[in-house]
């Protein structure tokens, strides 16, 4: 099945999928205590690691928690209350795209 990306679309992924693996458990356990969206990351970060799902819609996920890992982005983390309004907005929209193709992630 050919999702009209290319093999350096897929090599920028992998990048990027490491790079989340690699801090997204700090982070989350950093701010667990003070998200009610933790599951919904946890399903994300499930998704994104299941090797039966195509590399190509892993890349919205990817999108999403990279966001919700730098603290640069358009509201800067260190920013109280609104620094995480926009990281949860982008992991909402990715949630909401994704739909029912998560449900099976969020009790694995």
């Amino acid at each position: 099945m050919s999702y009209g990306y290319s093999l350096e679309g897929e090599d920028r992924y992998r990048k990027e999928a490491e790079y989340i693996a690699d801090r997204f458990e700090e982070k989350l356990n950093r701010v667990r205590k003070n998200i009610r969206f933790a599951d919904d990351l946890l399903a994300l970060f499930r998704y994104m690691t299941d090797p039966e799902v195509h590399w190509a819609r892993k890349t919205i996920v990817v999108a999403a928690l990279l966001y919700f890992i730098l603290p640069f982005d358009s509201i800067p983390d260190f920013t109280p209350v609104a620094g995480f309004l926009d990281d949860i907005g982008v992991v909402a929209a990715a949630i909401r795209y994704l739909g029912t193709q998560l449900h099976k992630y969020y009790n694995s």
